[in-house]
């Protein structure tokens, strides 16, 4: 493969700088300046944008829209018949207005326009004439107590040039395009018939291969652009969607199989197990049996490692599940062998819960050259931000001389200054907290290419797992370990006091029985706004989730760290009982005397942010009070929640919140409450959001591109994309076969989409 392509150059192995010629074009040059900069509202800003931005969903003009399921705010096109209309002065001041009330047979709906004069609105009585159909586009607002479109746009049926659209209008669907009250959905669908009649099958460059359409029975791309903009039939727009649907698909696939293909092609170091080494001696101290799962994983690492083909393994399981332990031994096996491994975590919390968890297991395991130290040992090393001087030179001197075996960190590991010489194993715990650049820097600190193992305990149904890490392959951890007792969650309603109030009885006795509460909230300090928060939300609940009234707790955004330990220490249940505080921005010694009491006992009752999200492993913590739940997702809520019940004791999740059960915010909370598995939650969560979200296109700040291909439920197609695009690239690394495929990728997949395709 050409050198743009190689280690370190790129993270996305495609070609670049390809022009698009007519694609490019901006549609302010193609269509005018006023309806270019409409359409630039909506994102939408050349050619190729707006043949892309297809129909949301397409109309009849036989059957009339729900009126009924239309919600206050939204933004709507409806397809409505005119029932009546009114045209009158207006009482108490000068001009005129006109009512229409459109139905769909049984809800009405009520249009209103405003005139200088009765004259200024005949044009719109005469169209809007009784009996009329059409569609109507604007946002539902409330009038006394009747919903209404204010000024709406509107295109009626009967608005036909000639014979043709006369026809067309009537026996053809609707394209009803996202739109805004900058363009109308008809004016977006006439701007597109524009550009359409003069695209030519040389202007749009084919992604798919003609014998994988052949296979699958898909059209061309023209023919799918011309079908979804323009269908004749509701069977074209639906051979369009399924052509799409498979192209997002094999796009991302060849994207990853590409990338997958270089990491392959790269030389690694074998590092096969040694009998009688470290991970031996690890598994005899062991005080516990490894799980079936957990066994399983870990001969498929031992089988990895031993070879000189990179390992690129995502290890995903359930909280809980013992991920670290079988990452650990991966770990030994490389030490066993002569080499190093280094771990990377996002948060020094959790970074530092990692290096005590691991040199508590390995014990003198982990104390080489050291007095007590096991005859095979190794060390293990953090190296964090804030550490002091002279211990960030102790570590940084133990990784460069290959002392110490395990290097665990944050993103103080990418700094240049670190030198891991022998690095064979790079572990990275929580990988959507990362970007691709952030991993593959790490692994340039090895002499060959290190093997890679990243872990997750958010999980990921296989279609996501195939999609966002498609370049992986995959093991999962569903089995906990022997001796968990549960958990328990229930949702704590904010407008209940007595609710609220059993909430802090039911910590009280908790820890009278020697357990240990967390209490979560969405931000730090009362005074900061939505955006300073460490999860960046507001609302005002505070008041409700203590029972006080507004004279002794003023309604403020959220509940914060800083005013909930305050309101805590007032709160009669908890009356002599030590409260700690834990959140982001405090010093790593704040953090870890913090985390030392919390788990000792001193202070059993720990007020935090997410901070305590990932990682963190108290076996006494027994309950979970999750305040203002609404305002996290049903991921978050799971690792939260994971965070109790570590131990032999039953563990209780109260997820305290004012949303109201009927809206989509409370149906996703009982669906939390409902299950602790997280699979389950996750095809939930998958069902509720949009796909771009899912894939992270949300957090790259670029917009998705998975328009139509729907993760959830489309697994053949990703499958039949996966297979069909790595045996390609197999067969062609650098797709100078299919040169339009080629362009898509460099297109969809730059440097700045790469974290987007690696995240969930």
């Amino acid at each position: 493969m050409n050198e743009q392509i190689a280690r370190g150059t790129r993270h996305d192995p495609a070609f670049a700088n390809i022009g698009k010629g007519r694609l490019d074009q901006s549609l302010e040059k193609e269509l005018g300046p006023k309806t270019g900069k409409a359409l630039g509202k909506l994102g939408l800003r050349t050619v190729e944008d707006l043949l892309r931005h297809y129909p949301r969903r397409y109309g009849d003009r036989g059957r009339l829209t729900a009126l009924a399921e239309l919600r206050t705010g939204e933004h709507v096109t409806v397809i409505a018949r005119v029932a009546g209309n009114d045209l009158r002065a207006m009482r108490n001041r000068s001009g005129a207005i006109l009512t229409v009330r459109i139905t769909d047979g049984t809800e009405e709906l009520t249009l209103t326009f405003f005139g200088k004069h009765r004259g200024s609105l005949e044009y719109h009585e005469r169209r809007l004439r009784p009996g009329a159909t059409g569609m109507f586009t604007g946002t539902v607002s409330l009038y006394r107590g009747a919903r209404q479109l204010t000024h709406p746009d509107y295109d009626t049926f009967d608005d036909l040039d000639d014979e043709f659209e006369a026809v067309q209008k009537v026996d053809w669907p609707i394209p009803i395009y996202p739109a805004s009250s900058a363009i109308a959905s008809w004016r977006i669908g006439k701007a597109v018939q524009t550009l359409m009649a003069t695209i030519e099958a040389s202007d749009v460059p084919e992604a798919l291969p003609a014998a994988y359409r052949k296979e699958h029975r898909l059209p061309d791309v023209l023919t799918a652009l011309r079908r979804v903009h323009e269908p004749h039939s509701p069977e074209d727009w639906r051979g369009a969607h399924k052509r799409f649907r498979h192209e997002e698909a094999f796009v991302l696939q060849t994207a990853l199989a590409q990338r997958r293909a270089v990491s392959l092609a790269e030389a690694t170091t074998a590092r096969p197990p040694r009998a009688g080494g470290v991970r031996d001696a690890f598994d005899a101290r062991l005080p516990f049996e490894l799980t079936a799962g957990q066994q399983e994983v870990a001969a498929v690492l031992e089988r990895e490692l031993a070879t000189s083909v990179p390992m690129m393994r995502l290890l995903q399981g359930e909280v809980g599940s013992g991920k670290t332990v079988v990452a650990v031994r991966g770990m030994l096996q490389v030490v066993d062998a002569g080499g190093q491994a280094a771990l990377l975590a996002p948060t020094e919390v959790l970074a530092q819960q990692h290096y005590r968890s691991i040199t508590d297991l390995l014990g003198p395991l982990a104390e080489a050259g050291m007095l007590g130290g096991a005859e095979h040992a190794t060390r293990v090393v953090l190296l964090t931000g804030s550490m002091s001087a002279a211990a960030r030179r102790k570590a940084l001197a133990l990784a460069a001389s290959g002392a110490a075996g395990i290097v665990i960190g944050t993103h103080a590991l990418l700094s240049e200054i670190v030198q891991i010489p022998d690095l064979g194993l790079v572990v990275v715990d929580e990988q959507h907290r990362f970007g691709v650049e952030q991993r593959d820097a790490l692994r340039a600190k090895g002499r060959t290419t290190p093997h890679l193992l990243v872990m997750t305990a958010t999980p990921i149904p296989r279609t996501v797992a195939m999609t966002s890490f498609g370049d992986l392959e995959t093991s999962t951890l569903r089995e906990l370990p022997a001796g968990r007792a549960g958990i328990t969650t229930t949702i704590v309603p904010a407008n209940k006091p007595h609710w609220v109030g059993r909430t802090w009885e039911r910590v009280r006795e908790e820890i009278d029985s020697g357990g240990r509460a967390y209490v979560v909230c969405p931000r730090i300090t009362a005074g900061e706004d939505a955006g300073a928060a460490e999860d960046g939300f507001s609302d005002d609940v505070t008041a409700e989730l203590f029972g006080l009234e507004d004279e002794r707790a003023p309604r403020r955004p959220l509940a914060s760290v800083e005013e909930v330990s305050a309101l805590l220490r007032e709160t009669p249940a908890l009356d002599g009982v030590a409260i700690g505080q834990m959140h982001g921005q405090l010093p790593t010694e704040a953090k870890d005397a913090a985390m030392a009491d919390f788990a000792s006992g001193r202070t059993p009752v720990l007020v935090s942010t997410t901070v305590i999200e990932v990682g963190v492993d108290v076996p006494e913590a027994t309950v979970m009070v999750i305040l203002d739940a609404d305002r996290f997702g049903l991921s978050q809520l799971h690792q939260l929640r994971g965070r109790i019940g570590r131990g032999t004791r039953p563990g209780l999740c109260l997820a305290v919140t004012a949303a109201d059960p009927a809206t989509p915010t409370g149906e996703r909370l009982l669906a939390f409450a409902a299950t602790t598995d997280g699979f389950e939650l996750a095809e939930t969560d998958l069902r509720l959001r949009r796909e771009g979200d899912v894939l992270g296109a949300s957090q790259s700040g670029r917009s998705s591109s998975l328009r139509l291909l729907r993760v959830l439920t489309d697994a053949p197609i990703i499958e039949a994309a996966r297979s069909a695009a790595r045996d390609l690239v197999a067969r062609d690394p650098e797709l100078t076969t299919e040169p339009g495929l080629a362009q898509m990728v460099a297109e969809s997949i730059d440097e700045d989409a790469a974290a987007y395709l690696e995240r969930t």
